[in-house]
């Protein structure tokens, strides 16, 4: 897989906002199952698999089988492709801030 498609995979996953729900509580927890994660939401068990799933694919989880439960956790360097683009961008923000910090210095000095 490309950078682009990595960083379009990672975009993609954390677009859904139940997605993004589910990702922050597994970031918010060590690890956690499927039916913790399904206690806290109105989303139904299958639909949080499927959240799960496409989570795991864009590499922003990983999973741990123990008997019958599979506990899920956050994989940091998940965000790390998405983390590198908007680097990119911090520069354009950062000149952007100078100059109005300059330009509000020159209005009200």
């Amino acid at each position: 897989m490309t950078e682009a498609e990595t960083i379009t995979t990672v975009m993609r996953a954390l677009a859904d906002p139940t997605r993004r729900a589910v990702f922050e509580r597994i970031v918010e927890a060590d690890e956690i199952t499927v039916v913790e994660l399904t206690r806290g939401s109105t989303v139904t068990q299958g639909a949080i698999s499927q959240h799960l799933k496409t989570l795991k694919q864009a590499g922003l989880v990983c999973e741990r089988p123990e008997g019958r439960n599979v506990f899920y956790r956050a994989e940091p360097r998940g965000l790390e492709p998405l983390a590198d683009w908007m680097s990119h961008y911090g520069v354009f923000w950062r000149d952007r801030f100078a100059k109005l910090k300059n330009l509000l210095k020159d209005i009200d000095p």
